[in-house]
């Protein structure tokens, strides 16, 4: 049996692990087994054509090189202010200020983690990780895909 991830297990080593699994099988019973719900707002903002990223491909930040686990917040904990920078999120928060406060969030995650969103964000997270939304949506049947934003 493959080593377990911790509970604290980041986003990216959670995707990471299911990418490395060689079955689909495998992958749907990883996903159940590290469900949470920002792994499933992520996967939701990746394969859901429905919501609209309000912000360039290219965000220029700052990655923070802190150690995994020291100093920076955690995806799985920011993934409730993510609707701000989608299509029907937000409304009063303007262009510039949304992308400063992208930038920040951005800076403020473990490299992976931010690196992990913003593929996400731009629907290519399968550039990265061996994921399909057949997979996603096998694992969270709940998921309800389209009418967002």
């Amino acid at each position: 049996m493959a080593k377990k991830l911790p509970n604290d297990a980041l986003l990216s080593e959670i995707l990471q692990k299911v990418s490395s699994a060689k079955t689909k099988k495998e992958k749907v019973e990883l996903l159940q087994e590290y469900n949470n719900n920002g792994l499933r707002a992520v996967l939701i903002i990746n394969f859901d054509e429905s919501l609209k990223f309000l912000l360039p491909e290219e965000v220029p930040f700052d990655a923070n090189d802190a150690p995994a686990g020291t100093d920076h917040t955690r995806l799985d904990h920011e993934y409730r202010g993510l609707y701000r920078f989608f299509k029907g999120g937000d409304s009063s928060i303007k262009g510039m200020r949304r992308e400063q406060m992208f930038v920040q969030l951005l800076e403020g995650l473990h490299k992976d983690e931010a690196n992990l969103l913003v593929s996400a964000c731009n629907k290519d997270l399968q550039s990265k990780y061996r994921i399909t939304k057949q997979a996603v949506s096998e694992a969270f049947p709940s998921i309800e895909w389209g009418n967002r934003g």
